[in-house]
């Protein structure tokens, strides 16, 4: 019997994988029929055949599937089978997706900055009116009327000086001092940040001039400084007192009233006549051809 199934095993080792498996379970039904017929009530041989089966059962399929293996390598590969090396990505997968925290906090920032902006304080309108505290001082000799102007100017902000003092940076000479350029140099040398500008009428000034001159005074008179003008000519005050000086003179602006249109005169020629209030609009054109510091 044994001879027999070794005979078969090795016939059936050199078939093909399909008729090796085919076989294969009719060796095994018939060594299982065979054994359990002659062994009868002793078990052992059964067992001992079946196991000669099993032993033999795992070989034939590492043979099965070596031959598998040879069939599988020489089937030809379709060309379109093999994935594209240029494959375009699906712009739906790589586009990233939006996040949400990331545009809420955006719009949380968004929120604070208006809140910030819209909880800025406005800036403060100048009062309607004002006069500085200033101390006035009389002109020395006639043509000190430049070193005088600025001085009353200064004491506005604070700077005490002399008109000794202001006559050599201003160039002050018997003949006076030149122009508002050399006012708002030294103002400027005198007063921290150097706040004045120099503005020049080349005749009878415009509406815009006079709108412009009327800011100006308010601007800085509301910041505590006292401005410079070089004026030549004739000019009335508010109150009809007559002012005269055909060749020139310089005079303090130390305040305003009604939002500028009326300002305040401090002038060192008369000290009986200190002050006045004078109209904007009369003060420019007493400007004409000359300029003022402010």
């Amino acid at each position: 019997m044994k001879h027999h199934l070794k005979r078969q095993l090795r016939r059936l080792a050199t078939e093909r994988p399909y008729q090796v498996v085919v076989a294969a379970a009719a060796t095994l039904v018939a060594a299982s029929t065979t054994g359990v017929l002659i062994a009868g009530p002793a078990q052992a041989p059964a067992r001992q055949e079946t196991a000669a089966v099993a032993e033999v059962a795992p070989r034939l399929d590492e043979a099965a599937s070596r031959d598998q293996a040879r069939v599988a390598a020489a089937a030809p590969v379709s060309p379109s089978a093999s994935p594209s090396a240029t494959a375009t990505p699906d712009p739906d997968l790589t586009t990233s997706a939006p996040k949400p925290a990331a545009t809420k906090q955006a719009v949380a920032k968004k929120a604070v900055a208006k809140k910030v902006v819209a909880e800025k304080p406005a800036a403060k309108k100048p009062p309607a009116s004002k006069v500085l505290d200033y101390t006035y001082e009389a002109q020395t000799t006639y043509y000190n009327c430049g070193p005088a102007a600025v001085r009353n100017a200064l004491s506005a902000s604070g700077v005490e000086t002399t008109q000794d003092g202001l006559a050599g940076p201003l160039g002050t000479t018997e003949m006076g001092t030149n122009s508002a350029e050399d006012t708002t140099r030294v103002l400027n040398q005198m007063v921290k940040g150097s706040p004045y500008r120099t503005t020049m009428f080349a005749g009878s000034p415009s509406s815009a001039q006079i709108e412009r001159l009327s800011a100006d005074v308010v601007e800085a008179v509301s910041s505590g400084r006292g401005v410079v003008a070089n004026i030549a000519g004739d000019a009335t005050d508010t109150q009809g007192g007559w002012h005269s000086f055909p060749g020139g003179h310089y005079i303090a602006v130390v305040g305003y009233q009604d939002n500028g249109r009326t300002l305040r005169i401090a002038d060192s020629a008369d000290p009986s006549l200190p002050a006045y209030w004078i109209s904007a609009a009369d003060l420019a054109n007493w400007i004409a051809t000359r300029g003022y510091s402010a």
